[in-house]
């Protein structure tokens, strides 16, 4: 086992998955513990080690001691998918709090929240986080008691300042989450911003294969409220599975050379679309005419994501004519595998969405980036 006293690299400490040797029989790859109940002594259910796999399991605590180095957290909570992670904060939640949360962010998040969260009494108040005054006047000192803001936030990739809505949070006495999924603990560390909790669909870069779902939380504070989010997954049994959670281990393992190269091709993307004459917007943080840009460069390291959207000439019809001719982009949803993808958002998310119907989102993988930049070329000419 790679010692823990030395400092080491996060690339070394994800290639190496901490450097675990199993002790029985010097396996550099952990074996999956498919079992799901554990020898106890008598009498003694609730003392420490294994007992059931709705409480614990070696191969999910594995993934755990990972992402909480990762993320330079004291605890991670691996969960059975991106959503069940995103929502046990809120129901952790008494009825009657009050939290605020960014108006534009995963749409699944806000039409949960819509649906669900406000019939047991949570009250949920929308605000733009990238505008630090107006999450200023929306958060209710005494009253809020959790700001919950996405950034980048998809799928406009708007960037909110992390320190800057923590402070506000503190201040007014809630607590701040942060999902990091598009931006991965490679690019941004949001607890070393002052954020409380940080949240991702680990479907996506973390796990980076198109073939886990998962979802993780972490953070620095084991309180009260940890423990509640802590029950939730137990009780509710949000647990992810041995084979998932080994899969999810195994794909961080190149999580960081994933991350850099998505994110220097969705950049050379960014820059090719912004000059084509049929693009009439292009939604990427690393590009200079990005309103977020300066934000995202003070706390986003090596790269601004793989994820970028454009709007396009046409409509609704010019976006659905530009991924028709796509060939080696594919239509799907989901992002942060190794393939490219690209999705007609307003018709993922319905009449309801603020997304415009001129929008492609853009899934960058780790294809050659002159492939990608030649097919994205050669749809958008189709126009």
């Amino acid at each position: 086992m790679t010692s823990t006293n030395r400092t080491l690299a996060p690339e070394t400490l994800a290639a190496q998955a901490l450097g675990y040797v199993d002790p029985a029989t010097g396996a550099l790859v952990p074996p999956i513990h498919s079992a799901t109940t554990y020898e106890r002594p008598p009498g003694d259910m609730h003392g420490p080690g294994y007992s059931y796999t709705r409480s614990g399991n070696p191969t999910y605590h594995q993934v755990e001691a990972l992402l909480a180095r990762l993320e330079g957290a004291e605890v991670a909570l691996v969960m059975a998918s991106g959503m069940s992670a995103a929502t046990a904060p809120f129901l952790a939640l008494d009825p009657g709090d009050h939290v605020v949360v960014q108006d534009v962010i995963y749409w699944g998040v806000r039409a949960w929240l819509n649906d669900f969260a406000t019939r047991w009494g949570v009250e949920v108040e929308y605000a733009s986080a990238g505008n630090l005054d107006e999450l200023r006047a929306t958060v209710r000192p005494g009253k809020t008691k959790l700001v919950w803001i996405e950034t980048p936030a998809n799928p406009l990739w708007d960037v909110v300042d992390i320190a800057g809505a923590a402070e506000i949070a503190h201040a007014a006495g809630a607590r701040l989450a942060v999902d990091s999924t598009v931006a991965t603990p490679v690019l941004t560390r949001p607890l070393e911003h002052g954020a409380d909790i940080v949240m991702h669909s680990a479907t996506k870069f973390l796990n980076g294969h198109s073939d886990v779902l998962a979802g993780v939380l972490a953070t620095n504070t084991r309180d009260a409220y940890w423990a509640r989010i802590e029950g939730i997954r137990k009780n509710l049994g949000t647990v992810i599975g041995p084979q998932e959670a080994w899969l999810l281990l195994r794909g961080m393992r190149t999580l960081h050379l994933r991350v850099r190269q998505a994110s220097a091709n969705a950049l050379a993307l960014a820059e090719v679309a912004a000059r084509h004459p049929k693009v009439i917007h292009v939604l990427y943080p690393g590009l200079p005419t990005h309103p977020g840009h300066a934000t995202a460069v003070k706390q986003m390291t090596g790269g601004f994501s793989g994820m970028l959207s454009i709007r396009v000439a046409g409509g609704k019809e010019g976006a659905l004519q530009v991924m028709r001719a796509m060939d080696v982009f594919v239509s799907a949803t989901s992002l942060g595998g190794t393939e490219s993808l690209v999705e007609h958002r307003r018709s993922t998310e319905g009449p309801d969405s603020p997304v415009p119907e001129d929008l492609i989102r853009i899934a960058v993988g780790i294809e050659h980036v002159d492939d990608l930049v030649g097919d994205l070329t050669q749809a958008l000419d189709t126009l």
